[in-house]
């Protein structure tokens, strides 16, 4: 059988000057050991924060598309009434059967439309589209009418109007229950 030998060890003295850090700061060794720290220690903080992050819900909290308009008694027959076209963009016409609501927003490219008195329109400024009282377009690039909401009386008498609900005149949906409101 045959025997194994040990190899003879090698014992290297080092200069003293190598062995101890320099008396001024650190040796590359201990630089690069923490410097690798604070690197694996950077990377699990972060880590950690986007893992909190999701614990967090996304959420976009906007206001509800369904608001009171008042009583039918404050409008008046035959006048567009513009009261909220700067919060709700939305215009409550009254006639003497009853009421809707049309989106201030233009059909071509989402303008907000003025309404002009004098000539019984509405004329959206950026591009000159023109549109009935009734909301249907008559002149410029809008392809189709201005959609109606959904519009109703709530229980204790105002008038209730919902954005989130429209109704389209290419779609035959003018008739539809909500799309006027008979008194």
């Amino acid at each position: 059988m045959a025997t194994l030998r040990e190899k003879p060890r090698i014992r290297i003295q080092l200069p003293q000057e190598m062995v101890t850090p320099p008396p001024g700061g650190m040796d590359r060794r201990r630089f690069m050991n923490w410097a690798g720290w604070v690197g694996v220690l950077g990377s699990l903080g972060v880590a950690l924060l986007g893992f909190l992050r999701f614990l967090f819900p996304r959420v976009l909290f906007e206001p509800t598309p369904v608001f009171k308009a008042g009583p039918p008694a404050d409008y008046i027959a035959g006048v567009v009434d513009e009261r909220f076209k700067g919060s709700q963009r939305v215009w409550i016409v009254r006639e003497e059967g009853g009421f809707y609501a049309l989106l201030a927003v233009c059909t071509h490219l989402g303008c907000t439309p003025n309404w002009l008195a004098q000539e019984n329109k509405f004329k959206c400024p950026c591009h000159g589209s023109g549109f009935y009282r009734s909301g249907v377009n008559f002149e410029g690039p809008a392809p189709r009418p201005l959609e109606r909401l959904k519009i109703v009386l709530a229980e204790d008498g105002q008038i209730l109007v919902d954005k989130s609900v429209s109704f389209r005149q290419e779609r035959g949906q003018w008739g539809n229950p909500g799309a006027y409101l008979r008194l």
